[in-house]
C-alpha cells in the first residue's frame, strides 16, 4: 500500500468574546428606564375634601374650629378668617405678608388649634388651611403662601378656587 497523503487538519482555535460592553449597555439602558419612569409619574397632591351637604360630623366631615381661610387679593392683599364665614369663630382680618404679618398670623393659629383640639383628646388633629387665590392676585403671593405653609409646617392645606358669593363680597367691602 502506498501512503496516501493524510489531510491536513486544521486547528481550532478558540472564540472567547468579550461581553464587557454589552452588560455596560444594558445597565445603562435599565437605569435610563427606571428614571425616565420615575419622572413620568404625575407629581400632584392629592386633595381629600368632605361632603358639603354632611350633617353629621362624626361620619367624616371636619370640624369647623380647624379651619383657616387665606384669601388672596391684588396689591398683596390677604383676608382671613378661622371656620366657616357663615359662622366665623374669630373675626375677618385685613393682614400683609412678612414676618409680622402673615407667618405670625399662621404660627398663632396652628399653635391655637392644636391646644384647642390637645383639650379635645384629639392631639393628631391640627389646622387645616385653605389657600384661595382671587383672579386678580398674582402668582408670587401664591408661592409666598405656600413658603408660609412650609416655615410653619403646617401638614394640611389646599389651594381652592372657588369662592362662595359672603366672600367675593367680603373681598370687595374691604
Amino acid at each position: 500500500m502506498k501512503n496516501l497523503p493524510q489531510k491536513v487538519r486544521s486547528k481550532k482555535l478558540s472564540s472567547r468574546i468579550d461581553l464587557t460592553a454589552m452588560v455596560s449597555v444594558s445597565f445603562m439602558l435599565i437605569i435610563f428606564f427606571m428614571v425616565i419612569g420615575e419622572l413620568s409619574k404625575y407629581k400632584a397632591m392629592d386633595l381629600g375634601l368632605p361632603d358639603k351637604d354632611c350633617d353629621d360630623c362624626h361620619s367624616g366631615c371636619i370640624d369647623a374650629t380647624r379651619l383657616y381661610t387665606i384669601l388672596l387679593d391684588k396689591n398683596d392683599k390677604i383676608i382671613t378668617y378661622s371656620g366657616l364665614l357663615e359662622y366665623p369663630t374669630h373675626l375677618t382680618k385685613e393682614i400683609g405678608f412678612g414676618k409680622n404679618g402673615i407667618q405670625k398670623e399662621v404660627f398663632l393659629k396652628k399653635k391655637e388649634i392644636q391646644n384647642y383640639m390637645a383639650a379635645m383628646g384629639k392631639y393628631k388633629s391640627g389646622v387645616i388651611v385653605i389657600i384661595k387665590p382671587s383672579k386678580n392676585s398674582n402668582y408670587g403671593n401664591l408661592v409666598d403662601i405656600l413658603d408660609e405653609m412650609k416655615i410653619a409646617n403646617i401638614d394640611t392645606y389646599a389651594i381652592v378656587n372657588d369662592f362662595t358669593p359672603e366672600e367675593e363680597k367680603l373681598l370687595a367691602s374691604k
